[in-house]
C-alpha cells in the first residue's frame, strides 16, 4: 500500500511541474491561448537596423505591444515592421514611430508617439512618419575622421 502511495505522490508532483513548466511557457513566450487582444499594424522604415521579431514597442515609456515581424517591400524598397498592439492602445494616424536603443550598446526597440490631431488607426492601418535607428557606428566614425583631417590640416 505505502508503494502506492509514493507513486500517486510522485506522479502528482510531476503532473503539477508540468503545468507549471507550461504555464511559464505561454507566460515568457508571450503566447496567447484564449483570444488575441491585439491589433495589427505597419510602419515603413529605410533601415531597421538591430530590431529583430519580438522587440517591444513602446508608448511614453510602456510597453504596449510586440514586432511581430519584419520584412522588406519589394515595390517601395522600404523595411516594413509589423507590430501587435493592444487592444485598448488608442494610435492615430498622425503618430510617430523611432527606432531607438535602450541604454548605450543595448536592444533596440520601436518607439511610438501617438499622436492626436488626426482620425484613429484601424487594425491593419499603417503608421506613416517614420524614424530609423540613429547609427553610432556611423557618427563615431564621422567624428573621429573629422578630427585627423583637421590634425592634418594644421600640421601643413
Amino acid at each position: 500500500m505505502k508503494k502506492y502511495a509514493m507513486e500517486t505522490t510522485v506522479g502528482i508532483f510531476i503532473v503539477f511541474g508540468l503545468i507549471l513548466i507550461g504555464y511559464m511557457t505561454v507566460k515568457l513566450g508571450h503566447v496567447s491561448l484564449f483570444g488575441d487582444d491585439t491589433y495589427r499594424l505597419i510602419a515603413r522604415f529605410t533601415s531597421v537596423s538591430g530590431l529583430r521579431a519580438g522587440s517591444t514597442v513602446d508608448m511614453m515609456g510602456i510597453e504596449i505591444g510586440r514586432v511581430e515581424r519584419l520584412f522588406i517591400d519589394q515595390k517601395d524598397l522600404r523595411a516594413v515592421v509589423e507590430m501587435k498592439i493592444k487592444k485598448d492602445i488608442k494610435i492615430y494616424d498622425d503618430a510617430i514611430a523611432s527606432i531607438k536603443t535602450e541604454g548605450l550598446i543595448g536592444d533596440k526597440y520601436l518607439s511610438i508617439d501617438p499622436g492626436g490631431g488626426g482620425e484613429l488607426l484601424r487594425p491593419g492601418g499603417a503608421i506613416i512618419e517614420t524614424h530609423p535607428a540613429l547609427d553610432i557606428e556611423s557618427l563615431i566614425g564621422k567624428y573621429a575622421f573629422g578630427e585627423i583631417k583637421k590634425e592634418t590640416d594644421s600640421a601643413e
